[in-house]
């Protein structure tokens, strides 16, 4: 299936239903965050290795999480006393992290230098974000993603402590339906994040959910708020 590339001087992206079966929208541009934020409004996200070029996609099925779906099993909810947690403290050093930790069956990854300064630079205009777990001062688990209106985009997460990431993740989910969010796009299908409570559904679901979402940037300040975490 012929899979179109992207012009260059241009921030415009096919329509993403056209993705061919693998879930491909489109290949090449460049990684400006203009070009990022379009794209992930559009529920498109890149994903490629260092030796292909730019790959966008829109996944079919698509992984969401509906917040009041999440599941804090009992374990998790006693481990979350473990660690200290702070929002936006070592962004770059969280997606860092994401891209060095070993992952099963993956040898490489998609989080390059060039898509760390892309993120830093949304980081900076309050579009990234990250959640992060420490123990005795030690960042030892997080992830990061963007935020979207009222839909956050998780991209990655890490863990050098059993359950640091999780830990991150459910104070997110806390956060998140404090302030009003809809729900958390979790991209590819995971048997990690199922077990989380997040489903999968149809691209076309997705993509109504999503342009029904109010994009407008939610007034709250992305930091830790302690009545939120409650532990």
């Amino acid at each position: 299936m012929y899979i179109p590339q992207l012009n260059k001087y241009s921030l415009t992206f096919p329509n993403p239903r056209d993705a061919n079966e693998e879930g491909i929208v489109a290949w090449g541009g460049d990684l400006n965050p203009s070009r990022l934020l379009r794209a992930y409004q559009n529920g498109i996200f890149p994903w490629y290795s260092n030796q292909d070029p730019i790959l966008w996609w829109s996944t079919n099925p698509r992984l969401i999480m509906e917040l009041d779906d999440f599941k804090l099993k009992k374990s998790l909810k006693k481990n979350l006393k473990k660690f200290e947690y702070k929002i936006d403290e070592n962004f770059v050093q969280v997606m860092k992290n994401c891209a060095t930790i070993t992952r099963n069956g993956q040898s490489d990854t998609w989080i390059n230098n060039d898509l760390i300064e892309s993120f830093n630079t949304l980081h900076g205009m309050g579009f990234a974000h990250s959640i992060e777990s420490y123990k005795d001062g030690k960042l030892v688990g997080g992830l990061y993603g963007l935020s979207i209106g009222k839909v956050f985009c998780g991209e990655s997460m890490f863990a050098y402590e059993t359950d640091a990431s999780k830990a991150a993740y459910a104070i997110l989910v806390k956060h998140l339906k404090k302030w009003g969010y809809d729900f958390i796009d979790c991209q590819v299908p995971t048997n990690h994040l199922k077990s989380l409570g997040a489903k999968e559904v149809s691209r076309d679901v997705y993509l109504e959910r999503l342009f029904n979402v109010n994009m407008e940037i939610p007034q709250h300040e992305w930091k830790i708020d302690e009545t939120i975490i409650g532990i």
